[in-house]
């Protein structure tokens, strides 16, 4: 489903622009919230679900996680504006859990089974009952029929029968889930281990009900901007084409500008700091201390790594992310600022939340959520004259490379050769939770000793963030292109590489 345009996109683009709307006009935003359902929802007649009444009741839960409030519980009454007054604020870090399921928008899929279908033909050979290993297929009227109870879910009948009559089937949110965090509540409805969840966001948009959303601080960053706080964007790389094919560096600062913002920065920057930490890393640690080191600029990969992995604690980098360290710059440069990360990734949201993150990044917003602030200012960034000469760029190719799979590993390796001649550098990466745990299972086994392991959390890197606008194919061709345009390609000829220690105080 991911980078199929749907009417699920366009609902939440709806919600944030309300929201965005109704933060900026300020008045009676309880009266305003109670009304929002139905003009994003009007008329009589339900276009998407059984009736007009359950579509309000999702969007009224929707708008209440994208101004930061919690779900209601459907067994008592609770108006839609309830701890409204909590959110009317220009500072909110959020409170757990950040990625939640709506109950009633889920359509409790049925968990993974395998099923036989009508196209099953009653073949003579029945080669599904033949290969089967735990006797799970019997005959009826001679057509195959699956026992739920014997079936392990194999596949093994699925890639056997010659009719293709056989599907192996499973709840798309549970599928893209890479921790096996999605169960199922007393009435069948999907239901989420918050201690496995890592917040990745990628049953979110593969959830083709719409049933699962985050919460956002869209509302109180926006509250910041019209109490008059400096107010910096930090902008990652992967933007490129989220927000018009051809928009430039310089049409995105004029457009953010515009909408608020006091700056804009470019989180390249920090990514190449990010790069040269964690090639010196590298040279200190692998083999005297580690038999490897792995990246750490993804959160949902370091958390998964340590939730899962716990003996590689100590070989994931503790470098800082590039958020981290570009807000510490802005911060560097602007004590009195507040930094929003604007990005592709539903998992630096609760990256920031945490109490060592929150004095250096104030807010977190997605590219899909910031879509949502031009459209309530009726902002088009494709229309913005910017100027060349003052656009927000100044990382290098190395750093704007971390948006996509093997950016990060092929940076810090260049950073490496640089800054060691004739070293050897032995690289693996892994993107999808699934696969990065295939990763270190291999790394258990002694294969990857020496190397330097790359995990991202979204497949495709975080072009394919749960934030994201553009599909990720697309994204990362235009990532390459912005790469290639930069003026200095190694992190370590960064102009601001000599500023690492400033950041690690």
């Amino acid at each position: 489903m991911r980078g199929v345009h749907t009417v699920v996109n366009d609902i939440r683009r709806q919600v944030f622009t309300e929201v965005a709307k109704m933060a900026f006009e300020g008045g009676d935003y309880g009266d305003s919230i109670r009304r929002l359902p139905h003009k994003i929802i009007p008329g009589e007649v339900a276009r998407y679900r059984q009736n007009i009444l359950v579509e309000r009741a999702i969007v009224s839960e929707r708008l209440r996680l994208a101004i930061g409030l919690p779900l209601r519980d459907l067994s008592e009454y609770t108006p839609t504006d309830d701890k409204l007054e909590e959110s009317v604020v220009a500072e909110k870090y959020y409170e757990p859990p950040l990625i939640n399921i709506i109950s009633v928008a889920c359509n409790a899929c049925p968990p993974k089974q395998v099923r036989v279908s009508n196209m099953c033909q009653g073949c003579l050979a029945h080669p599904c009952r033949e290969v089967c290993p735990r006797d799970a297929i019997h005959l009826v009227q001679g057509k195959s029929v699956i026992d739920q109870d014997k079936c392990i879910k194999c596949g093994k009948c699925v890639d056997e029968c010659p009719y293709n009559a056989i599907i192996k089937f499973e709840r798309p949110c549970a599928e893209a889930c890479g921790m096996d965090a999605i169960g199922s509540d007393e009435l069948g409805r999907a239901k989420i281990d918050y201690d496995k969840c890592v917040s990745c966001g990628m049953c979110l948009v593969n959830c083709p009900f719409g049933a699962i959303a985050d919460k956002s601080q869209i509302f109180q960053m926006i509250q910041a901007i019209k109490r008059g706080d400096k107010v910096i964007a930090a902008v990652a790389p992967a933007f490129v084409t989220q927000f018009g094919e051809n928009v430039s560096a310089a049409q995105m600062k004029e457009a953010m500008l515009q909408a608020g913002f006091f700056d804009v920065k470019e989180v390249a920057v920090g990514a190449d700091l990010c790069t040269v930490e964690e090639a010196e890393d590298f040279l200190k640690k692998v083999p005297n201390e580690l038999p490897f080191l792995a990246t750490s600029c993804c959160p949902s990969w370091s958390v998964m790594a340590k939730k899962l992995f716990p003996q590689f604690t100590d070989n994931i980098s503790m470098a800082l992310t590039p958020m981290v360290i570009t807000a510490r710059l802005i911060k560097k440069d602007h004590p009195d600022a507040r930094v929003v990360f604007i990005g592709p990734c539903a998992a630096k949201k609760l990256e920031a939340s945490r109490r060592t993150i929150r004095s250096d990044v104030d807010f977190v917003l997605t590219f899909e959520e910031m879509q949502g602030v031009f459209d309530a200012k009726e902002i088009d960034p494709s229309q913005m004259p910017g100027d060349p000469e003052n656009d927000f760029t100044s990382g290098t190719a190395a750093g704007r490379g971390f948006a996509v799979t093997g950016g990060v590993a092929d940076a810090v390796k260049t950073a490496i050769q640089k800054m060691e001649p004739g070293r050897e550098v032995l690289v693996e990466h892994a993107d999808g939770l699934r696969e990065c745990r295939k990763m270190l299972m291999i790394a258990k086994t002694g294969k990857y000793n020496g190397y330097l392991l790359e995990g991202m959390g979204c497949p495709g890197g975080c072009v394919a963030g749960a934030g994201t606008i553009t599909p990720a194919r697309k994204s990362t061709a235009a990532v390459e292109k912005y790469k290639k345009a930069a003026a200095t390609q190694n992190a370590v000829d960064s102009k601001v590489a000599t500023r690492l220690e400033e950041v690690e105080e």
